[in-house]
């Protein structure tokens, strides 16, 4: 079974008067072990495709599959639910709470769906092991470095041991071999224990992580030119 799969996905936003069409038409299906770059410059609608495929946002037209679940037929307290269980989100500005540690930053998403706090701090050391940080438990984000930082939320987004990761811009707060490193760990904790990765960037360094790319413009799929370095890779939607 998919771990994702969207048929003819479109989303408008709405600002005053102003509308603006984030996605036209997408299809996309991901497998289990995929890891798959989603690349477009800004404003392309890679954010919106991460939200809809998290259930952050509910597309306008089409259908959102998500572990078999389909997402446009349930609630918002069904697909948040379905979100704290199965599906890690990481950030690129991070979204660590700044008054609370590392440890506490990443027992918090256990805690809120009724973990016990034992259990629940066990299994955050470990993410923070996982991710190299069990020697800043006890600190806070503004005491640690963007690279920390950004594998702190690695780790919040891993500690529910998700079937799918969606990282958006995870390299795009970090220098070239920190970023380097970031893709890397995505990887290795994400795609590579069978779970789905995907992540949107505008980082060519990315690239040689995924297994599979496609490239977004004006909401849309496009195929790249034929002199395009990117173009070894399979860019297909699914």
């Amino acid at each position: 079974m998919p771990i994702i799969c969207l048929r003819d996905v479109a989303k408008c936003h709405h600002r005053g008067q102003v509308s603006t069409i984030a996605l036209d038409g997408v299809t996309l299906t991901v497998a289990g072990g995929e890891y798959l770059g989603v690349f477009g410059p800004s404003g392309s609608g890679k954010s919106t495709l991460l939200n809809v495929m998290a259930g952050l946002e509910v597309p306008d037209r089409g259908a959102v599959e998500v572990l078999g679940v389909d997402l446009c037929a349930r609630t918002a307290d069904e697909r948040a639910r379905l979100r704290r269980r199965r599906i890690g989100v990481v950030y690129q500005s991070f979204n660590l709470l700044p008054s609370l540690t590392l440890a506490e930053n990443v027992v918090l998403p256990l805690l809120l769906d009724g973990w016990s706090r034992e259990r629940a701090e066990t299994r955050a050391i470990s993410a923070l092991r996982e991710v190299g940080l069990h020697a800043r438990l006890d600190h806070r984000p503004c005491q640690i470095s963007g690279g920390e930082a950004q594998r702190a939320a690695i780790a919040r987004a891993l500690v529910i041991e998700p079937r799918l990761i969606l990282a958006d811009e995870p390299t795009g707060n970090l220098d070239s071999a920190q970023g380097d490193a970031m893709l890397r760990m995505l990887r290795e904790l994400g795609s590579d224990r069978g779970g789905a990765v995907v992540v949107a960037t505008h980082d060519p360094q990315a690239v040689k992580w995924c297994d599979r790319i496609i490239e977004l413009r004006d909401g849309r799929v496009v195929v790249p030119q034929a002199d395009d370095p990117c173009r070894r890779q399979t860019w297909a939607t699914g």
